[in-house]
């Protein structure tokens, strides 16, 4: 497994989500700083089982997302989860604070690493891409992670 991807998860990533603010508008997208932290502590939370998932995308097409995924091209502007797994507008705010958020998030990515440490080919269901393993989640959360310090101008 390429470890630059998992190094920068949790170590490069969260350095530059400290420089999130309130005030940080998006470059696209609905969603502030602080419903954007919460959803990237979901799909952490996803990977470990934290929070039960139902597969949304037809068994069929689990081949062109997962050849998507091992490459490396990245996830496009504007690229949303499907309306069926979070609806149409950011999920209600779970947080009183982007701080309380952002140490949430941080709590979410050191389960992450400590839940796939001895279980590297365990396989967690993500609801787009289907049964993932710690190699496959690490490539899934850099590509998302990337996107969404893109999103806010971090990256």
């Amino acid at each position: 497994m390429d470890t630059s991807k998992i190094d920068f998860i949790t170590t490069g990533f969260l350095q530059k989500m400290e420089g999130l603010t309130e005030e940080a508008k998006p470059l696209w997208g609905v969603m502030n700083a602080q419903e954007m932290v919460e959803h990237l502590a979901d799909f952490f939370n996803i990977a470990t089982e934290k929070i039960k998932v139902e597969l949304v995308t037809p068994e069929e097409q689990l081949p062109r997302y997962m050849e998507f995924l091992m490459s490396d091209k990245p996830f496009k502007e504007n690229t949303k989860a499907p309306v069926t797994l979070i609806g149409e507008k950011p999920l209600p705010l779970r947080f009183a604070s982007l701080q309380e958020a952002k140490n949430s998030l941080k709590k979410a990515v050191k389960d992450f690493t400590e839940y796939f440490r001895e279980r590297t080919e365990r396989k967690t269901l993500h609801p787009v891409f289907g049964e993932l393993n710690f190699g496959e989640w690490t490539k899934l959360h850099y590509k998302h992670v990337v996107h969404h310090l893109t999103q806010f101008s971090l990256l």
